[in-house]
């Protein structure tokens, strides 16, 4: 496995490379374009001084998380057909700079949904909490201003222009189900993967956060019965996964140690973290540590290594530990901690098999 961090941007992360740099045996970082708008083509200059910045600092920049899909291409309107285009160019220029991976998400209006950025844990940390009831209850508008304002930092997904119209795309989606939006996503990957595949880029879509339904919006990333149906839409091997055990994990009836065995292969890219679920559907992110949550990330690690996985793993969201102040979900101390436990992990797995 290689292992990778993720990273916002020079101006736009409390974390810096030579911060990254000191985590053992990060190869690269997980970047993207994040003050541009889905839809845009993005500048290859631009991309190239990104990855130039990244090279500096010793690391590749294979990974970009995200591209983010236009809103038109998934409800599947008159004008998805031009944003289709403009994805095809982002990939041709992506990949003229070395991006090999690029993982996006086809989740309705939302990216990914918490509650309450920082919860408070019994140990003083703090961490993203999900409140299912309050979800179910609370004025979507209300969930939006709380997300925005959490931090000065922009939130992917969380767009300032795409909240601006928040009822607007809600109500676009008023006629789409889990069937159209799959439709919309197949058309999408019928004109994607052939200049994927020709630029020789992994195209890898990540589940959906939480893996359900969230204001009668549809999704179609959620379990195996869904990832089975997108690997199946195209034999092109740029048709991919990102595999996120914290995203399936957040389902209690998805075993994300069966889902990893019959998927990983499919998944150039995995996102590693751990959530404690509780039975009223609530989940609270926890550290990485197996125990701690209810994510069996021993079981997953041992698997890559049985495997010998070598595609690109990265931790995922951490808590927020001594005392400091960062972007909700992404630390630099939690992480760090995160990708030694995944190290320890996989060294443990070697033993066992009388390497070393």
């Amino acid at each position: 496995m290689e292992i990778t961090f993720r990273w916002f941007g020079e101006n736009n992360d409390t974390v810096s490379l030579k911060d990254i740099k000191q985590i053992p045996n990060v190869k690269g970082v997980v970047w993207a374009l994040h003050h541009l708008p889905p839809g845009v083509v993005w500048d290859e200059n631009e991309i190239a001084e990104e990855v130039k910045l990244i090279q500096s600092h010793g690391f590749h920049a294979e990974v970009v998380e995200s591209v983010n899909v236009h809103e038109s291409i998934k409800i599947g309107n008159k004008d998805r057909d031009k944003y289709i285009a403009n994805y095809k160019q982002s990939i041709e220029n992506l990949a003229k700079h070395g991006v090999k991976v690029i993982c996006y998400n086809f989740m309705p209006v939302f990216d990914w949904i918490r509650t309450n950025m920082r919860k408070a844990l019994p140990d003083g940390s703090t961490a993203l909490f999900y409140e299912r009831k309050k979800v179910d209850n609370v004025d979507v508008r209300t969930m939006a201003d709380s997300v925005l304002n959490s931090t000065d930092l922009t939130m992917p997904g969380w767009e300032p222009e795409k909240i601006e119209q928040l009822e607007a795309l809600i109500k676009d989606y008023e006629n789409i189900n889990e069937d159209s939006l799959r439709n919309n996503l197949a058309y999408f990957l019928q004109e994607v993967l052939p200049i994927a595949e020709q630029n020789g880029v992994k195209l890898a879509i990540h589940p959906d956060d939480p893996p359900w339904s969230v204001f009668g919006l549809p999704r179609i990333v959620k379990n195996e019965q869904d990832l089975e149906q997108i690997v199946s839409m195209s034999s092109s091997s740029s048709n991919c996964l990102t595999f996120c055990s914290g995203a399936l994990g957040a389902n209690q009836s998805n075993d994300i140690v069966e889902l990893v065995k019959k998927f990983a292969e499919r998944s150039p890219f995995l996102h590693l973290r751990n959530v404690k679920n509780f039975d009223n559907g609530d989940f609270i992110e926890t550290s990485h540590l197996t125990s701690d949550g209810s994510v069996n990330l021993t079981g997953v690690v041992k698997h890559l290594n049985d495997i010998d996985y070598n595609g690109y793993v990265r931790p995922d969201h951490g808590r927020h530990i001594w005392n400091e102040k960062s972007r909700p979900g992404y630390g630099l101390y939690d992480r760090a901690l995160g990708i030694m436990y995944i190290h320890g992990l996989w060294d443990a797995s070697n033993l066992s098999k009388g390497g070393r």
